[in-house]
Order: structure tokens, then C-alpha cells, then sequence
């Protein structure tokens, strides 16, 4: 499944931090930014329940766009 947040990723400090945390909490999922985008838009494709994985994650902030 595809999953697409908003989120408060908006520079390269963030991106790597996000990256990081993204990378352990998805091993095996496909994830990436769209950082031109006004939204700063996360993509995630998994199988998981990606919302509740993420959110809160103390590194940004997200919102789920439907």
C-alpha cells in the first residue's frame, strides 16, 4: 500500500535525521520526499500500518493525505 503524509521535513538537517529513524523503523519498505513539494511529501510503500509507526516519532511531524 501506498501512504503519502505532509510533513515538517524542510531541510537536509531533517531529511537526515528522518532517514535515519525511516530506515530502521521500515527495513523493508520503500519510502522518499518530495522536498520541492510545498507539503514536503513523505511516500511510503508497505505492507504495514505505517500511520501508527510513524506518528509521534519525536523527529517530525506528519499528517496523513488521503
Amino acid at each position: 500500500m501506498i501512504y503519502v503524509f505532509k510533513t515538517s521535513v524542510d531541510s537536509h538537517a531533517k531529511f537526515e535525521l528522518a532517514s535515519l529513524l525511516l530506515d530502521q523503523l521500515l527495513p523493508e519498505s520503500q519510502w522518499n520526499f518530495d522536498l520541492e513539494d510545498c507539503d514536503n511529501i513523505l511516500r511510503i510503500d508497505s505492507e504495514l500500518d505505517i500511520p501508527n509507526l510513524i506518528r509521534n516519532n519525536g523527529i517530525f511531524d506528519c499528517i496523513e493525505l488521503e
